[in-house]
């Protein structure tokens, strides 16, 4: 693998010097004091609500769940929430979801909030986890508040900050297929008079090779962050790093064909020399001041920067496919991509609670601005058709075979590509917002809120002379309704409407920007505390019937004269059930139960503008299942007098439909994992974990039968950690 580029080297220097003074500092002049503050920024867009209050179901992923499980990037942690479905990875350079069985634009990541900021977007690479403290699903529509979301729900994660704890831990890791894994979070705090300061260094290094042949990844990251906490803890400050950077080549999976069935899971159908690189470096500045106890005010600046770089061999579809003819070789064509993307966001955010007319009232209300610059470059080397020629008439070098019994990589010299995409596009938005919670009885709970969002897009097309430029804009607002009836301390019932948009990337045939993609969600529930209600347990659950209704999804207009161009006029709905548990038991014993039922269909006729393929009313969502389940146990106990904990889980995904418009259906599958971990010694602990335990033929997702991502075979690893 390349080495670690000097960007990366700079920034962790500078880290890690940073830290050992930060630990030795102190206020010249002032005593330390005994007694921290320990606070901290609030979550923007949430308010200061109990999750019985809210008019809509939230989970939240903690620490300790994610180390159970195992999770290492985002993909693993979002699995444990059945209302999450994973969509096609781009080849794993990106992650991309579906919730309640709506994803965003195929062709870009799926977007998703750090710390309420959206600060997901770009080329960033698949997410690592060992910065998160906790996941958020937030389920159905958010733009009332958030703006710009995914139609199903939003996912926003936790970063860690300071505590204002010393402390932290180094673990290193060994796995199957050669895996290595190191990461190390630290931090610790310096108090004067002036006030309290907070520092803390989250890392990690990774260098594995894979089940897939051929197939092997370097990544690496680092998030320091400050956080400063006024004299009088009122005012608060803070400030985090992102840096991640990736290599390895673009994956595409497996192929399927009727005749043949799944190639190999371990084939590879790229070039392990031809290799894409994706950097992140992102920067979050946060203020919060309290004016009151009931008033407050939240301020935000974040600027991310990220690239994707490389070249490709991905699989060849349908007309040009040798594998669905004969099933001896595969058909590969050959890309090159530069895209980089720069992401600016503002925020201002007030926060206050008071009385009228006897009436509590709980406000929010903002301001916040974005502009998402996205700049690509990609060349293309594409065959013509093999018209259902068998693989042994073509030649090897024209249509890049490779054999699919016995692979040979590194035949044939790099193709000259031709232009493919050569464009820059702005995306900008200003949104204003207000909600409002008002207790209208000691029981019952009304909220309400809106947004107003103005979008304006530039779109420059350098593949033309001279260079072709679209300027266009619109707006749009999204209205938000709920209740809450408090049916007891322990149990509360809610119903709630919401409408969400997320614009659009592109123009139509008259060249101006599309109306946003919207969506209409209706749905109630019921959430319990059970600690009030049995007592002898903690934890939450929930039980929930949703209907989401989605608009403007592009298509490809039918007009004559529009041929080739695209319009927002597909639609499609998901309605479906879902229930979620998060209990402790005495004697610690932990139970993590995510179980949904989802039924999404396209309720009218197009011919989808990603994959070009025709569709009618009623056919199913791409990679969502109807049933899916998450399922995690744990139970901590003293043997010897040592610390251990044992645990399992399970995941179930029902069949799915693995390309739009097709009869290609991915079948079912039920993982197993189970771990252990013992703490011989005071602060040194081991663990143990096997995943897919009865190693289980699988795959997660597709964009079509010839992009298929196959799930990992059985798979050890062996972590160890000091904690100090």
């Amino acid at each position: 693998m390349r080495p670690i580029s000097y960007t990366a080297l700079l920034l962790a220097g500078t880290s890690l010097l940073t830290f050992p003074l930060a630990v030795s500092a102190q206020v010249p002049g002032d005593a330390v004091r005994d007694e921290v503050v320990v606070t901290g920024l609030r979550q923007a867009y949430q308010g200061e609500f109990a999750p019985l209050e809210i008019p809509q179901v939230n989970q939240s992923i903690d620490e300790e769940l994610l180390r159970d499980v195992g999770a290492v990037t985002l993909d693993d942690a979002l699995d444990l929430s059945a209302s999450v479905a994973r969509q096609n990875n781009f080849g794993g350079l990106w992650n991309s979801f579906s919730i309640r069985g709506f994803s965003g634009d195929i062709n870009l990541p799926s977007g998703f909030l750090v710390n309420g900021f959206n600060a997901g977007r770009g080329f960033a690479g698949p997410r690592d986890i060992v910065g998160i403290e906790s996941v958020e699903v937030l389920k159905g529509p958010r733009s009332a508040l958030y703006g710009r979301g995914e139609p199903g729900g939003t996912i926003n994660l936790v970063t860690k900050r300071p505590t204002f704890e010393t402390g932290g831990y180094v673990e290193g890791t060994i796995g199957s297929w050669d895996q290595y894994r190191f990461e190390a979070d630290a931090q610790h705090s310096v108090s004067g008079e002036g006030g309290d300061l907070g520092f803390r260094f989250v890392g990690f290094y990774e260098d594995a090779e894979s089940f897939r042949n051929e197939v092997e990844t370097e990544k690496l990251g680092f998030y320091p962050s400050l956080t400063f906490v006024s004299p009088d803890a009122a005012t608060t400050i803070g400030y985090e790093l992102e840096y991640t950077e990736q290599t390895r080549p673009q994956d595409r999976g497996v192929i399927f064909s009727e005749t043949f069935g799944f190639s190999s899971r371990r084939l590879f159908t790229g070039e392990p020399d031809a290799l894409i690189e994706t950097e992140v470096l992102g920067h979050r500045f946060e203020v919060q001041h309290d004016f009151s106890e009931d008033w407050g005010i939240l301020l935000g600046a974040g600027y991310r920067k990220t690239s994707l770089f490389g070249d490709a061999y991905e699989t060849n579809f349908g007309s040009r496919q040798p594998y669905l003819v004969d099933g001896q070789a595969i058909s590969r064509f050959f890309r090159s991509r530069d895209y980089e993307t720069d992401y600016f966001v503002m925020r201002g955010e007030i926060t206050g609670e008071f009385d009228t007319a006897g009436l509590r009232h709980r406000l929010i209300a903002g301001i916040d601005y974005d502009r998402f610059e996205n700049d690509q470059v990609a060349t293309r080397f594409r065959q013509a058709s093999i018209r259902g020629a068998a693989s042994r008439t073509l030649d090897p070098q024209t249509y890049l075979l490779l054999d699919v019994s016995n692979p040979v990589y590194g035949r044939y010299a790099r193709p000259d590509a031709a232009p493919q995409i050569d464009r820059i596009e702005t995306l900008s938005g200003l949104g204003l917002y207000v909600q409002d919670q008002i207790d209208l009885t000691d029981r019952l709970q009304l909220r309400i809120g809106g947004r107003f969002d103005d979008f304006d897009q530039e779109l420059d097309n350098r593949r033309r002379s001279p260079t072709a430029r679209s300027e266009s804009s619109n707006s749009h607002f999204s209205p938000q309704l709920g209740a809450v009836y408090a049916a007891s301390d322990a149990v509360s019932l809610y119903a709630s409407y919401g409408e969400g948009i997320r614009q659009l990337s592109g123009t139509n045939f008259e060249g101006t920007s599309f109306e946003p993609n919207r969506s209409k969600s209706a749905e109630i529930g019921l959430k319990t505390d059970l600690g009030r209600l049995f007592g002898q347990v903690q934890g939450s659950a929930s039980l929930t019937l949703f209907q989401v209704d989605q608009s403007n999804i592009l298509v490809f207009d039918t007009r004559p004269e529009a041929a080739g161009s695209v319009v927002p006029a597909g639609e499609a709905r998901s309605r479906g059930l879902e229930f979620d548990a998060n209990v402790s038991f005495e004697h610690d014993l932990s139970l993590w139960l995510s179980y949904a039922y989802t039924d999404g269909e396209y309720t009218n006729a197009g011919t989808d503008s990603s994959t070009f393929t025709a569709f009618e009313a009623g056919t199913p969502l791409v990679n969502s299942p109807d049933h899916q389940l998450s399922l995690q146990l744990s139970k901590g106990f003293e043997l010897g007098g040592m610390a251990m904990e044992l645990g399992g889980g399970a995941l179930y995904v029902g069949d799915r439909s693995g390309e739009l418009g097709t009869d290609f259906t991915l079948p079912d599958y039920l993982t197993m994992r189970v771990f252990g971990e013992i703490e011989p010694v005071e602060n040194i602990a081991f663990r143990v974990s096997v995943d897919n335990l009865f190693d289980k033929t699988y795959y997660t997702d597709s964009f079509a039968n010839v992009w298929v991502q196959p799930g990992a075979p059985r798979r050890f690893r062996v972590t160890a950690r000091y904690s100090f």
